[in-house]
């Protein structure tokens, strides 16, 4: 080896060594937080704005100086909507990226699939607001920030009862993630006395469900409840509108709205409504509402919605809920104080015994502008 090259060495080896406690300082110095979510599939939009929200929140908390002087590192895959992907990129956001936290991603499939994977289960992590509404089990490794989809579907309910409506069409998606739905939909009509006008059932047959469309048009129902995701629910409304153009439907929170335009059209999304499950994100009537614009118009380049808002407010949650100081080996993630906690206007983690840390549903119309009135 000849004497340059021994210098050089030397000196490349020393400059390693002087980055060593950098880097480790780097590394203890901030939290890595995960996410796989749909960024480019089915449930782009909703997956974006989720994103934004929570990346918002993010920096306005890096600005102030991160968590007890510890930036946040927020490393985000796009699982494409497909539950194959999520746990591919959950599995690499752990594996490789040391994530200490994980967010959630779009559906109930891509969740079930992530909570049911082999290196997930060996993280011992909590997956956290995932964009899900079915419920699960309260010992499960996951803890949401948005409410069931059976508490959205009670509050429909009870919005339309109190029109004196009676009468309901249902429209259902036979899958896995909805068979529970559809059950607490039944019982709940039948504690209510509300009179089931018709089903229709979204599948692989589409002569029978023109036909049950049709027969549910006949029946002139007070309103109609869609269980069903966003692309049968179009389907759906593109035949329904045709016979039943002034007829209420109504669907949850996680219907891409987007989408659900471009499929049925914008006749056919008139008169229909949402839940909603945070507060009109376009107005600051509470301090969360007027924070997530503020800091919206400031750190990002796009409008605000019902998504942007619900991230910003997850992960406003999220810092609440962790525990003071560095976590400690085998420390739970979160700590829910007893009666919850103000997030800025309402209050979240008030509901004993549950994995839902909040309870707020709303109502919204879709208006002919494409966007809601709440």
């Amino acid at each position: 080896m000849n004497l340059n090259l021994k210098r050089f060495l030397c000196k490349y080896l020393a400059a390693i060594a002087l980055c060593l406690p950098l880097l480790a300082n780097a590394a203890t110095d901030t939290v890595v937080v995960g996410q796989a979510i749909d960024l480019s599939g089915p449930n782009a939009d909703l997956g974006r704005d989720y994103v934004a929200g929570i990346k918002t929140y993010f920096d306005v908390l890096n600005a102030k100086g991160g968590i007890n002087g510890r930036r946040v590192q927020y490393l985000v895959r796009d699982d494409h909507g497909q539950a194959d992907l999520a746990i591919k990129a959950v599995a690499e956001l752990i594996t490789q990226a040391r994530v200490s936290y994980l967010f959630g991603g779009v559906g109930d499939d891509v969740t079930r699939a992530v909570l049911d994977s082999a290196e997930f289960k060996r993280s011992g992590l909590t997956l956290y607001a995932p964009l899900a509404g079915a419920d699960y089990r309260k010992d499960a490794k996951v803890l949401f920030w948005r409410p069931s989809y059976q508490q959205e579907i009670r509050h429909i309910f009870s919005h339309f009862d109190k029109l004196g409506i009676k009468d309901v069409g249902v429209v259902y998606q036979e899958s896995a993630a909805t068979a529970d739905a559809y059950r607490r939909l039944a019982e709940r009509m039948k504690e209510s006395g509300i009179r089931l006008s018709g089903t229709v059932h979204l599948g692989s047959d589409p002569a029978k469900m023109r036909s049950e469309t049709a027969q549910l048009a006949s029946a002139k129902p007070g309103f109609v409840i869609m269980i069903a995701d966003t692309v049968n629910a179009g389907v759906f409304l593109k035949e329904f509108r045709k016979l039943a153009p002034q007829t209420f439907v109504a669907g949850s929170s996680l219907t891409n709205l987007t989408t659900l335009r471009q499929l049925a059209g914008g006749k056919a999304v008139e008169w229909t409504v949402f839940s909603q499950v945070v507060p009109n994100p376009s107005i600051g009537s509470s301090s969360i509402q007027l924070e997530h614009l503020n800091m919206m118009r400031k750190y990002r380049d796009e409008p605000v919605s019902a998504l942007t808002l619900e991230g910003f407010t997850a992960a406003k949650s999220w810092q609440r809920l962790l525990a003071a100081g560095k976590r400690t080996s085998g420390q739970a993630e979160y700590a829910i104080p007893d009666g919850g906690f103000d997030i800025g206007g309402y209050t979240v983690g008030d509901v004993a015994d549950s994995n839902h840390l909040s309870s707020y549903v709303d109502m919204a119309l879709f208006n002919k502008a494409s966007g809601l009135t709440y």
